[in-house]
């Protein structure tokens, strides 16, 4: 499923113009990526939770040059379902 298919489901079972939906569904998701930006974890109740991973440091190898370098400390973004989330996909 594509933003766009997600922006005609809800537009069709709400009766709200597309255009409003795409806006509603841009704004959450640059809300989302804002906080995870400043460190910060997203919690939706029943759903799931946007979190930021910590990844150590560490050495890999360039196979082509047969070098190594070191991958520095950064962080990611996750995502983690919620328990009832886990057992409606199930």
């Amino acid at each position: 499923m594509t933003k766009a298919d997600i922006v005609n489901e809800i537009s069709r079972e709400t009766g709200i113009d597309k255009m409003e939906v795409l806006k509603a569904v841009e704004s959450f998701m640059d809300e989302v990526k804002k906080s995870l930006g400043k460190g910060e974890n997203v919690y939706l109740r029943g759903f799931g939770s946007f979190i930021v991973k910590k990844r150590a440091e560490k050495t890999a190898r360039n196979i082509s040059r047969n070098t190594t370098i070191i991958i520095p400390e950064h962080n990611i973004p996750a995502f983690k379902p919620a328990k009832t989330f886990m057992s409606d996909v199930k």
